[in-house]
């Protein structure tokens, strides 16, 4: 599809995104923000908690038996602590960081999406705002209309069924200002559920298109998803040495807390052990379980393939929604001049008898409803922008 010459331009120039980025978060309400900020607090947490999970714990122990005879006391320390696993201590390490890189591209994913909400619904705010103006134009056209054929009828140039007609156009367009206004207050209110402050207090940005190349170079849902293949590939070694020889040192120290009296020699009653144990799971589930995470990690890679054609598709959808909406741009720039142009002979006709002031009052409200529809499209174009920002790291 070709492109219009703005959208050419447009993919020459650099991108204001980072412009946007530096300030994008200020729109979000603190709750909303605190979330995102626990939410990789609780990412590190899990992260540093899985590179720790190869070391096994101490075990504690204390005993106390009130015998018939005697009683006992004894305190006991025991450590078994894998020091070769046969590569699963580094791939858990490298799993541990894999997981946080995943864990992280999801958040600023959600984060750039919430701020993507909150900003469309403040462009669709104030491009609600427009059409209510122009619904105000359209009304006062549509209220000229019925003066005018109520006039005619009762000079007997038309039948009634034109006042009737032009009676019912004008309630139409009292009833579509009426329901533009409630999804003005809707939209306020959606807006409020996630901004920090009223919607009048932020401006709008503007945005560039971006080259295909950078949006694929830079886009978080691939970014995830090779952040999801490194994720598996390292869980398929982790799980593969699991079923590997693996080697511990083990520690055991006991204390006796209650001793024969007759025994004279006190390190009797502390007992230490100090070994290296080798062991190496033999379990009939052993192929099922490692060919299970290599079915993820083949799943994983065509997933990929499938995001990146799903985005090259996205981007390409968008280019052309753009251009849709340029072209629009275009026929109602035309539009807006040759009214603009009409109203000026209109007025210079008024001036010389020939138009009444209705008639010049109506072409002005039609030009002023051509010149919000520039403006309105204009925003349009803009939402568009943001759905591709929001996939942008």
């Amino acid at each position: 599809m070709p492109l219009s010459k703005s959208l050419k331009k447009g993919l020459l120039l650099c991108s204001l995104l980072p412009v946007f980025v530096n300030a994008n978060e200020n729109i979000l309400s603190q709750d909303r923000l605190k979330q995102f900020e626990l939410s990789e607090k609780k990412v590190i947490e899990d992260s540093s908690k899985l590179k720790k999970d190869w070391i096994n714990p101490i075990t504690l122990s204390h005993t106390k038996i009130d015998g018939e005879y005697t009683d006992s006391e004894k305190s006991v320390i025991r450590v078994d602590q894998p020091i070769f696993k046969s590569g699963g201590i580094y791939k858990a390490i490298k799993y541990a960081n894999a997981t946080q890189k995943y864990s992280n591209l999801d958040i600023q994913l959600q984060r750039k999406n919430l701020i993507k909400d909150a900003y469309t619904l403040l462009f669709n705010i104030n491009k609600i705002e427009l059409e209510i103006k122009k619904a105000n134009y359209v009304v006062k056209n549509a209220q000229i209309d019925v003066t005018r054929k109520k006039e005619q009828v009762l000079n007997g140039f038309l039948d009634t069924s034109y006042l009737d007609n032009a009676i019912l156009d004008a309630n139409t367009a009292k009833k579509n200002l009426i329901d533009l206004q409630y999804q003005k207050n809707e939209l306020i209110n959606n807006f409020n559920n996630l901004a920090s402050k009223d919607y009048k207090l932020f401006s709008l940005p503007t945005f560039e298109l971006v080259s295909k190349k950078e949006f694929l170079n830079k886009n978080l849902e691939l970014s995830k998803a090779k952040a999801d293949i490194q994720t598996k590939y390292e869980f398929k070694g982790m799980t593969l040495s699991k079923y590997l020889p693996t080697v511990s040192a083990t520690f055991d120290y006991t204390k006796n807390h209650n001793f024969s009296p007759s025994t004279s020699n006190e390190n009797d009653d502390t007992v230490h052990n100090v070994g290296i144990s080798i062991s190496m799971p033999l379990d009939v589930r052993t192929f099922n379980d490692i060919e299970s995470t290599q079915i993820d990690y083949l799943k994983s890679k065509l997933a990929l393939k499938n995001k990146i054609l799903e985005e090259q598709n996205y981007f390409r959808t968008k280019i052309a929604k753009i251009n849709t909406i340029e072209k629009k741009i275009e026929i109602t720039k035309d539009d807006y001049k040759l009214y603009s142009s009409l109203l000026d002979t209109i007025v210079q006709e008024k001036n010389a008898g020939l138009k009444t002031k209705s008639d010049v009052q109506t072409l002005y409200n039609s030009s002023k409803v051509k010149e919000l529809e520039l403006d309105i499209f204009k925003l349009e174009k803009q939402i568009e922008l943001l759905d591709i920002y929001a996939r942008i790291q």
